[in-house]
């Protein structure tokens, strides 16, 4: 069973400028509720047990939303309004399951996962990144149970348009298992159209081995100065290890630029 995730947040989220010159992206409001909590709400109804936050220092902001309980206390006292303590309460919830470690060199996704090897029990966990989110459909629990059928790596797929392939990592695809499954050859990351092995693109959802770490230890930092974590999945395929790319029957929206949080607050703000 899968029960713990992580979620990498100490990016600097430059693509939200000026917004995140002040304030993390993760905690902007889409239709009046934190992005964060969108994930938090996905992964507990999942059946996650345990979610680990990558922060930086620049991002403790994000751990003191969720535990500014002398704040709340405060207010609650004097107030006592009914909407203040639900809110309350849910971060209580929150807080309950979170764990914070830290990454204060950017130094990519593959670092951001290494920093949680030694908080990671199982053989498999769940990573999800904040700038995805997938409503409608729990995408995470789709893929969970994906993972526990079929006891193999899950990846997160979706159809893009074959002119915006550069944007993505995209799948080189194997056989299909069956109608929303198929196996994985490989991934190139955001690569040229001609150069593009299908159109189907890695969405941030991701059920990945324990064995990752173990390459990762091993990947080299590339001319960006950043690894990546599909550099040691691409390891881990080469070596045959099983990877799957889940088609996931939820509505992606992309919050991690400046048009795309905007529409998503509208698709919110339709449910």
């Amino acid at each position: 069973m899968i029960k713990q995730a992580i979620i990498p947040l100490a990016g600097l989220g430059t693509r939200l400028l000026p917004l995140t010159s002040v304030f993390a992206k993760e905690l902007l409001p889409i239709n009046g509720k934190p992005g964060i909590e969108y994930i938090l709400d996905e992964c507990i109804e999942a059946g996650i047990k345990e979610v680990i936050f990558i922060i930086s220092k620049k991002k403790l902001m994000i751990k003191k939303y969720f535990y500014n309980d002398s704040f709340y206390k405060k207010i609650i006292k004097t107030k006592k309004d009914p909407r203040i303590i639900k809110e309350y309460k849910k971060l209580l919830k929150y807080k309950k399951i979170i764990k914070f470690v830290y990454q204060n060199k950017p130094l990519g996704t593959g670092d951001a996962v290494l920093k949680t090897k030694k908080f990671i029990k199982d053989n498999y966990f769940l990573m999800l990144l904040p700038d995805d989110l997938i409503i409608k459909k729990n995408c995470s629990k789709s893929m969970i149970k994906v993972h526990n059928r079929y006891k193999v790596s899950v990846m997160a797929s979706m159809n893009v348009n074959k002119k915006n392939v550069s944007r993505w990592g995209i799948f080189k695809l194997g056989k299909k298992l069956n109608k929303k499954n198929y196996f994985i050859k490989g991934v190139v990351e955001k690569p040229s159209i001609s150069n593009a092995p299908s159109n189907k693109a890695v969405i941030g959802r991701y059920i990945l081995p324990k064995k990752i770490f173990s390459e990762l230890l091993k990947t080299k930092i590339g001319e960006s100065g950043e690894f990546h974590i599909t550099d040691a999945i691409q390891s881990l395929i080469h070596k045959k290890k099983t990877f799957l790319a889940h088609n996931f029957d939820g509505k992606y929206l992309d919050c991690g630029t400046m048009s795309g949080y905007i529409k998503s607050s509208l698709e919110l703000n339709k449910l």
